[in-house]
């Protein structure tokens, strides 16, 4: 399905504002991530090369989940660091009691190319942690943290990793070459996990039903 959706709608005109930025990464840690993404790049299909692609099908998914997200899957809102308005943005999201991880996946033609990539949604978390996430019907208030603790980045990598929905199938066969399966799915979420963004993302008890 996404598949299908992103083919018809490659040529849609993105209105958002490609962003990176260096990140405070050692020179052996880039090198790493360079190879990784060299590794994994003949693994993956043409479909999305940056994070312009990725902008363009977060935006294709949206009516998709404007009554509900499916599980596994949320929409988060960040604040613009610049222009101040809301951003949404289709996201895995896994919860864990009260704390969903997220990921700020590279894909590795973007980090072939550069490998201090940061998405504009990160950006705006370091500049504004204050978040909404939509998890199904409910929208919460929400902190939004990059995980530095090693525990907590144990137990983040095993939820992203470990976890998988149906709607991790069609993920996995928008971004791999072959037919999607389970072993395929996760280790597609390892390579994410490892070389992009973690984030906890810890919910308040306020919610908002049925908002979108």
């Amino acid at each position: 399905m996404y598949k299908t959706l992103y083919k018809c709608h490659a040529e849609r005109k993105d209105l958002l504002v490609s962003t990176s930025t260096l990140s405070p990464t050692s020179a052996e840690q880039l090198a790493e991530r360079r190879d990784a993404a060299l590794r994994e790049a003949p693994k993956h299909t043409q479909l999305l090369r940056s994070a312009r692609d990725g902008r363009r099908l977060s935006a294709l998914m949206l009516p998709l989940y404007a009554i509900a997200t499916p599980p596994g899957h949320g929409v988060l809102t960040t604040v613009g660091r610049r222009t101040g308005k809301q951003r949404r943005k289709c996201i895995r999201a896994i919860r864990h009691g009260d704390t969903v991880y997220v990921v700020m996946l590279r894909l590795p033609a973007a980090v072939i190319k550069d490998t201090h990539v940061v998405a504009a949604w990160v950006l705006n978390i370091r500049a504004n942690p204050s978040v909404r996430l939509k998890l199904g019907r409910r929208t919460h208030d929400a902190i939004a943290r990059e995980i530095t603790d090693p525990g907590e980045l144990q137990a983040a990598r095993e939820a992203i990793c470990e976890t998988v929905h149906l709607v991790d199938y069609g993920e996995c066969d928008l971004h791999l070459r072959g037919l999607p399966t389970r072993a395929k799915i996760k280790e597609l979420h390892r390579y994410w996990f490892d070389t992009g963004v973690p984030i906890a993302i810890d919910l308040a008890a306020t919610t908002h039903p049925h908002d979108v």
